[in-house]
């Protein structure tokens, strides 16, 4: 008797599986799919059935660096960080050998697609888009496998050193251009309020008497200047009617 139950509670443990609640456990009795099974401890018939259990977490993949050439000509390193998760558990099990291989195998030549397709200019302004163009068409091709791609980062690109010095130097040149043209902008803005200002002095009486006086005043406050006083036109034009008389 006490055999019989001996062997029935070792059949007992040897038949309890044990799902974690991040995963799911996909039940096969003769070798054919049967149900998928939750999270908790759940009795597999030896011999006659077998569990397998799918992570169902979030899970970011390395994709290492890819060797791809632009669509101007120029070879690049890439790598990248994918982030999937199984959404189906049977479909990522039964579609394919082994998805996690095939998600990283399909990240890295999609990627090298891409880069191809794209402009050396557009692939170090534009990360974001072309980011986003490898997301959708692995999401795409990974659907049938029951597996969900969230995010998909590309984290550096390499470039041969000869077009990082080129690429320097016409960051550079770039820079030069825009402080030659704030340059001009500013003096032009200058020379507009400089125009204003004298319209302004010229169209007032005696304004441009007040504003010799400051110059004066602000010229004066340093004794090693030497100040050559300039008589203002205004003011020869008022003896010019008094002249006549002072000859008489």
């Amino acid at each position: 008797m006490y055999y019989v139950i001996a062997v029935i509670i070792f059949i007992l443990l040897i038949s309890l599986r044990q799902v974690n609640q991040y995963q799911k456990g996909l039940l096969f009795t003769m070798g054919r799919f049967s149900k998928i099974s939750n999270p908790g401890w759940r009795i597999v018939l030896p011999i006659f059935q077998s569990m397998t259990k799918v992570d169902m977490r979030v899970k970011a993949v390395d994709v290492p660096d890819q060797k791809a050439i632009t669509k101007d000509n120029i070879s690049v390193g890439v790598n990248a960080v994918i982030y999937y998760k199984v959404s189906e558990a049977d479909k990522a099990i039964l579609e394919v050998e082994n998805f996690y291989y095939a998600v990283s195998q399909l990240a890295q030549t999609t990627m090298r697609n891409v880069v191809g397709e794209v402009e050396l200019d557009q692939l170090l302004s534009q990360r974001e888009a072309i980011s986003e163009k490898i997301k959708t068409i692995v999401d795409a091709m990974t659907d049938p496998w029951g597996v969900k791609v969230s995010n998909v980062e590309l984290k550096d690109i390499a470039l041969p050193a000869d077009m990082e010095r080129t690429i320097a130097k016409q960051a550079e040149a770039e820079r030069e251009k825009r402080a030659v043209i704030i340059k001009a902008e500013g003096e032009v803005a200058s020379a507009e309020n400089m125009a204003k200002a004298a319209g302004i002095l010229s169209s007032a009486p005696g304004a441009m008497h007040l504003r010799t006086l400051q110059s004066i005043n602000d010229i004066s406050s340093d004794q090693s200047n030497t100040v050559i006083f300039a008589v203002p036109l205004e003011i020869l034009r008022a003896f010019e009617g008094k002249l006549p008389i002072i000859n008489k």
